[in-house]
């Protein structure tokens, strides 16, 4: 009789950028990209862990670069709530496929397309085993979708943040830019906000540190590293306090 093995996390909330879902240059859809994001979800769902996903939308629409070309900024903000959207959907179609139940939860209201962020009702979509894809960012224009990981983290009990990159960790400075970059195991959330490490933005740090809700950067486009973190390997860079 074979058994499950034992798993750190039960409950993980999995921050994803749009870039993880776009294509080769990290814009647009890039159906690949999604079902393999879909692929590693499915991987750590069925071994037990209930997985809720924040998503970005950078691969479509970012409302600060919006704001950068003369769009007003709150509403090139919505403007990014919406791309957050068609994401989640793309990643619930690729889940759905590979035969993931998932449900969509927005935080504006999109009605023919996903549900209403109800938190009571998430927590029992995650109980019963689905996954639950939190669009929408926080519904408010100014804040980004880090921070919206770090309160939907908080709200569902989550146990740790996932923060899915294109990088293995957090560095001292970029190491596309510097070879010479310093990679950290672990940090401090104040060590975080003081050095300006711009791996999340201020506000989403803060929340977490308030929360004492850890966070592992890590890297998403190699395979099975989710699996890798639910199970408690050391990987990427852990924050806390």
């Amino acid at each position: 009789m074979s058994t499950r093995p034992a798993l750190k996390y039960k409950r993980i909330l999995l921050k994803l950028t749009g870039e993880a879902l776009g294509d080769a240059a990290g814009s647009g859809i890039g159906s690949e990209r999604v079902h393999r994001v879909a692929g590693e979800i499915m991987e750590v769902q069925q071994m037990g862990v209930q997985v809720c996903v924040v998503v970005g939308g950078g691969n479509i629409f970012r409302g600060v670069q919006g704001s950068q070309k003369g769009v007003q900024r709150a509403t090139g903000d919505y403007m990014g709530m919406l791309a957050t959207i068609i994401n989640a959907l793309a990643l619930q179609d690729a889940l759905e496929k590979q035969g993931v139940a998932c449900r969509v939860q927005s935080a504006i209201t999109v009605a023919q397309v996903a549900e209403a962020f109800i938190r009571r009702r998430a927590m029992r979509h995650l109980e019963k085993g689905r996954v639950v894809i939190f669009a929408g960012g926080t519904g408010n224009p100014y804040f980004s979708t880090d921070t919206a990981a770090s309160l939907r983290a908080s709200e569902i009990g989550a146990e740790i943040i996932l923060k899915a990159t294109k990088v293995d960790g957090i560095y001292d400075s970029d190491p596309l830019e510097n070879p010479d970059a310093k990679r950290y195991e672990h940090i401090t959330y104040q060590e975080a906000i003081g050095k300006r490490l711009r791996v999340m933005d201020t506000t989403a740090f803060s929340m977490c540190m308030d929360n004492r809700m850890p966070i592992i950067v890590f890297d998403v486009f190699k395979p099975h590293n989710i699996r890798r973190l639910a199970l408690g390997e050391t990987i990427g860079t852990l924050v806390t306090g």
